[in-house]
């Protein structure tokens, strides 16, 4: 395996924002629509986490979506799954559901659990112009097919998509080419992960604090850090002088333009009010 030679360094910090969706779940909407075009082909992240019912029981009931990609990864909790397309699955702790919503489908996610612990995180992924309006798509991945390997520093690395420490993950995409890490790393455990230089990148803390890129930049938890993309950049860094859990992601940019009308994400605005036209006959 190759080394880094020369980290990304982080370009901003985000802290996220409180909100609610579905049926009025909270969560932290931490990539937001502003931040798009510069994590390409990205589009959302949001993290849920209570032990409060009341902020999740509600859950997402039955809406639409066009244009790319969903991925919801459970830390703690359970999901049931029900779309349009006949699809119908259980996320438990520590699998992910990857849904190409493509041309258009109608689903709903609701816990089923009253009490308990619900974290996890739901991640947009763009899909490119020429298959924005293919047939549907729904995966199911549990935990036990997502492989988990732990590196001679201690570090657990589970590899959702891409690949890392010579292990492949179960979803590999060609356009976007995804890498989707979640990492665990013990007090004084150092990781590094090689990149293509043209890709986007960002790091998200859940637990503890990170020093992210060569100078060592603290991410605390609930912190989003946005790594920069220049040539001479292979790859990323992490260090942990306390334990931390974090998610790396990057992905190859689309460069297309980005149309969005809330579930809606189209290359443009004519294409956005076919959307909206499509589903309100219900031809979703």
């Amino acid at each position: 395996m190759s080394t880094v030679t020369h980290a990304r360094e982080v370009e901003r910090i985000v802290n996220g924002m409180p909100t609610s969706d579905g049926a009025g779940v909270k969560l932290l909407r931490v990539l937001t629509q502003d931040l798009q075009r510069r994590l390409d082909p990205f589009l959302m992240l949001d993290y849920f986490h209570s032990d409060n019912p009341d902020d999740y029981l509600a859950g997402f009931p039955d809406h639409p979506h066009r244009g790319f990609e969903t991925v919801t990864y459970m830390l703690d909790g359970r999901m049931r799954h029900r779309d349009s397309a006949g699809n119908e699955g259980l996320l438990t702790s520590g699998g992910v559901q990857w849904m190409t919503a493509g041309r258009g489908i109608v689903h709903s996610e609701l816990p089923e659990q009253e009490n308990g612990v619900m974290q996890g995180f739901q991640l947009w992924v763009n899909l490119p112009a020429r298959n924005k309006m293919t047939e549907p798509g729904y995966r199911d991945i549990p935990a036990s097919d997502i492989p988990v390997t732990t590196t001679p520093a201690g570090v657990t690395v589970k590899v959702i998509a891409g690949e890392s420490q010579g292990v492949a993950g179960p979803v590999q995409k060609p356009d976007t080419e995804p890498l989707y890490l979640d990492l665990h790393l013990p007090a004084g455990a150092s990781f590094e992960q090689t990149l293509p230089a043209d890709c986007n990148v960002f790091v998200y803390v859940y637990e503890g604090t990170a020093l992210v890129g060569g100078r060592g930049q603290p991410v605390k938890t609930r912190q989003m850090a946005v790594l920069e993309t220049r040539s001479e950049r292979d790859g990323v860094t992490v260090r942990a002088e306390t334990p931390a859990k974090l998610l790396l992601i990057a992905g190859k940019p689309l460069r297309e333009p980005i149309a969005q009308w809330g579930p809606f994400v189209m290359n443009t605005r004519e294409e956005i009010e076919q959307a909206v036209n499509d589903f309100r006959a219900g031809r979703l």
